[in-house]
């Protein structure tokens, strides 16, 4: 078939490289002028299928609430919701109950653990050489946290999630760079999570679609999209207009999908969660050096990620509602460096950081939305929010083999847009 793919961010890479691998005839349409330009550009780069799950959760509504007005506050909102984000919000609370987070978060943690099967196969098979490390490290500052993540190791004990709880003792034999002049309780530690440079990947894996017959038009924009048999694709590229027809059209373009879908009468509840980070070179470039990350790891109280990707480490955290992409909070930055100074302080040049922005694209519920539209001839494969790169291998094997009408090697039925579209 002759498939479009609008997006070539992580989702719409591995989308088009599944497809190609199944001999489809591939366009990815992009409005940036390369792969994994915006969401996918700076992120945290975790693979960690333990620690993937929605964001809507019991109790997440009052600790959101709790930290509103803090100096280093997880979560912001910038300025008033408007309407779409106050029924967006409202949604999110029916999502907050016990059994649908149970729900989501199984479904959540079975996409990921086969996308990071899918991701290892194509890694290997294909010899793609991008940073990585193994391990991620949750640091728990405080008592209390360490009672909280006694109860997520037993829940990832059931799911079969190599884990187990550290002293801090223990935490700084496994990232002996860690400061002793920061309180640490403990940790959770999972051997078989991971980190890699999403950015990279992406461009390598564009190289193997490419290499299958995909072709990338970047810097072209999709105005409209008419669904048939088949569909038409009205399109621009500089001063450029063109009318295109595919048998099927897979829509990718996080945030810029809503727009798409909403001028085929298709409402999906999708907002801008922005997340921050900042990543700077190492200060030594031993792998091994005591004062920088050797892996992943987490602060469970800020929620930042650190990673470490080759001779750079990278902060990513922050969840703004609202807001802009132009527009950076000085106060989530801060939070950033504070991370970074509080358990390896002196190990990079700070002031030679570069600091990111970029939109996730969030589903109140969280699981993403892999599948037919129910409008003649289009896909979906969106709303993965800060979880990305953890699941877009599965997603878009999922979807492209939605697509040749077989069946999945997961169950995809909770990941449909028909729980959204009813509504």
């Amino acid at each position: 078939m002759r498939v479009a793919i609008i997006g070539a961010g992580i989702v719409g890479v591995t989308t088009a490289y599944e497809l190609a691998l199944d001999g489809h005839e591939v366009t990815v349409f992009e409005r940036r002028g390369s792969v994994a330009a915006e969401t996918s550009f700076a992120n945290a780069g975790l693979v960690a299928p333990g620690y993937v799950g929605p964001w809507a959760a019991p109790g997440m509504p009052t600790k959101v609430l709790r930290q509103l007005f803090g100096r280093h506050s997880a979560v912001r909102i910038a300025g008033l919701p408007d309407g779409a984000m106050r029924r967006w919000l409202w949604r999110w609370l029916q999502a907050c109950g016990t059994q649908a987070y149970a729900h989501n978060r199984e479904r959540m943690h079975v996409l990921a653990r086969y996308s990071a099967e899918r991701l290892d196969d194509l890694t290997q098979r294909l010899d793609l050489a991008y940073e990585q490390g193994q391990g991620l490290l949750v640091l728990l500052r405080k008592p209390r946290d360490v009672a909280a993540a006694q109860r997520t190791h037993s829940l990832l004990t059931d799911w079969g999630v190599q884990a187990r709880l550290c002293d801090a003792d223990a935490c700084r034999a496994i990232e002996p760079g860690l400061s002793a002049a920061t309180a640490l309780a403990g940790g959770l530690y999972l051997p078989n999570e991971r980190v890699g440079n999403c950015r990279q990947f992406a461009n390598l894996l564009r190289a193997q679609a490419q290499r299958l017959g995909a072709q990338f038009r970047f810097d072209t924009t999709v105005h409209s999209l008419q669904p048939g048999a088949p569909v038409r694709m009205l399109s621009h590229c500089a001063e450029t207009a063109a009318n295109d027809e595919f048998d099927a059209v897979v829509v990718c373009a996080a945030m810029g999908s809503a727009s798409l879908l909403a001028g085929l009468g298709v409402q999906i509840p999708l907002a801008a969660v922005h997340g921050y980070s900042i990543t700077a070179p190492l200060r030594h470039s031993d792998s091994e050096h005591e004062s920088a990350p050797r892996a992943s790891l987490m602060d469970e109280t800020f929620k930042v990620a650190i990673s470490r990707l080759g001779q750079r480490v990278r902060l990513a955290g922050g969840a703004e509602i609202g807001g802009t992409l132009e527009r950076h909070d000085p106060r989530a930055l801060a939070t950033l460096y504070k991370v970074l100074d509080d358990w390896f302080p002196g190990a990079a040049h700070n002031a030679q950081a570069q600091a990111w922005k970029g939109a996730r694209p969030m589903l109140p519920d969280g699981p993403p939305l892999l599948g037919a539209l129910g409008v003649p001839g289009m896909w979906l494969n969106l709303g993965h929010g800060s979880s990305g790169w953890a699941l877009s291998c599965g997603s878009a094997r999922v979807v492209a083999d939605l697509v040749a009408n077989r069946p999945p090697a997961i169950d995809a039925s909770g990941f449909g847009s028909a729980r959204w579209r009813a509504r």
